[in-house]
């Protein structure tokens, strides 16, 4: 199949779901904007395994093992063509193997350049200034992020695929960048745009690509706002009742448990969806928001298929 894929000196990303949701925002960003295709998907089924079922109406439904993507862009100005690979989930053995396989096609591919996106959970506060750290696996890389001021990953570690892919690319002779979107480690399990926006400004730059960030630039500004609502909240429902919230309290705040599925997702939505879906197909940059209905509404994976099909050739 890489033998089918032409593209001229390609550069990769590859992200996963994490923390505040920053890797794969930045991701699924990078690819509705820049109006990728589908290009080819990763067999690596051996290493997974089924983690639950769904349960509809009270029926359930088969489980379907996670899975990984390659959407690709040809850039115009003939520099690098770009591709993003999207996982589904991190397998629970066989990182190692995994991320040899996935470097050994990479380069079947041409892919000269790695990168990965992950976050860095720390103290700050939701309006602060969200820091994008740099780490690299060779010296000429780190000087080049060393120019574009980021704070860089002196010493720590990095988790997951996101470390290991690069470990594998340097053994393979590839330059790897991972960069980490700086976020509240109290919300840690909550989206926070904010942190891929940084991420995605910075790989703009290194690759001098022209992204319209606007969109993900308002979804930052929403979201800081509400989550400095809760914080405040918390903190004053803790000054005033001197005691800590439960976990439960500090993330739901005084809303109360979250709908269900069956009740959250209205005839008006599905209608909205579909508007979205129509308009995604004349515009690929319209997906993105597009997923982050789907995402809001916790439906993604009853559209999934409808959605990558727009991304299709």
């Amino acid at each position: 199949m890489a033998d089918e894929i032409k593209l001229h000196k390609p550069w990769m990303v590859a992200v996963w779901p994490g923390m505040g949701h920053v890797a794969i925002s930045a991701g699924y960003y990078l690819m509705a904007k820049l109006g990728m295709h589908m290009v080819a998907e990763f067999q690596a089924e051996e290493l997974f395994d089924v983690e639950h079922v769904e349960v509809k109406h009270g029926l359930i439904r088969t489980g379907r093992l996670p899975r990984s993507r390659f959407f690709a862009w040809h850039d115009p100005e003939g520099r690098h063509d770009l591709i993003v690979f999207i996982g589904e989930a991190q397998p629970p053995r066989g990182k190692l193997s995994f991320c040899r396989r996935l470097i050994e096609f990479a380069k079947e591919m041409g892919v000269e350049r790695v990168f990965t996106f992950a976050s860095m959970a720390t103290q700050m506060h939701p309006s602060h200034e969200s820091r994008t750290f740099g780490a690299a696996t060779d010296q000429t890389t780190l000087d080049e992020l060393t120019q574009l001021e980021l704070t860089m990953l002196d010493d720590g570690h990095i988790s997951g695929l996101n470390g290991v892919l690069l470990g594998v690319a340097a053994e393979a002779g590839l330059p790897g960048t991972c960069l980490l979107g700086e976020m509240p480690h109290i919300f840690a399990q909550l989206p926070f745009p904010k942190a891929a926006l940084g991420v995605l400004e910075v790989f703009s730059t290194i690759a001098k690509i022209q992204l319209d960030l606007t969109e993900l630039a308002e979804q930052a500004v929403d979201v800081e706002q509400r989550l400095g609502e809760l914080l405040s909240q918390v903190e004053h429902a803790m000054e005033t009742q001197h005691q800590e919230p439960t976990e439960e309290e500090a993330f739901l705040g005084s809303d109360g448990p979250e709908e269900s599925e069956e009740e959250a997702v209205s005839a008006k939505d599905r209608q909205r969806i579909d508007r979205l879906f129509e308009e995604s197909t004349r515009d690929r940059s319209k997906a993105y928001e597009l997923k982050r209905e789907l995402d809001r509404l916790g439906i993604y994976s009853e559209y999934e298929d409808r959605f990558l099909d727009l991304f299709k050739r």
